[in-house]
């Protein structure tokens, strides 16, 4: 079993509570993505999408479902995947930041090992091509 991390730096002029907004509403998300994303539970939390909610990224069987770990407004979100997946103890981690010249950073990372040895490349450099065109949207849909 081997393990991948991937690592997305990106700064934009946006105001980060408008960026943190896109990444953290799951159906706006699924348009950064260019996927199918549906939230399938919501938080407890006063935010729907909050810790606790689960989302749906995919069509019928062939999705896979994200549970929400930790979520601080403007600040973070943390995942897992909680379906049957190709991968297994995968965590993903989106970290938002005001740079000193009053730009926003994101900072993303995904962490996951593979369950059939040598899928793992191939679910990392997809996974990674797809969320970097993605984030190249995030100017015009934040």
């Amino acid at each position: 079993m081997a393990s991948y991390t991937i690592e997305i730096n990106e700064t934009f002029d946006v105001p980060r509570s408008r960026v943190f907004a896109l990444f953290a509403d799951h159906k706006r998300f699924g348009q950064l993505l260019g996927a199918p994303v549906k939230r399938i539970k919501d938080s407890d939390q006063a935010d729907p999408n909050g810790i606790g909610s689960v989302r749906k990224i995919g069509i019928g069987p062939i999705g896979l479902e994200e549970t929400i770990l930790s979520f601080e407004p403007d600040s973070l979100i943390e995942y897992t995947i909680s379906s049957l997946s190709p991968i297994k103890n995968h965590f993903g981690r989106i970290r938002f930041d005001d740079t000193p010249d009053g730009l926003t950073q994101i900072r993303y990372t995904i962490r996951f090992d593979d369950i059939v040895p040598f899928t793992g490349k191939v679910v990392s450099t997809t996974l990674e091509q797809g969320i970097r065109r993605g984030i190249k949207r995030v100017p015009e849909l934040a």
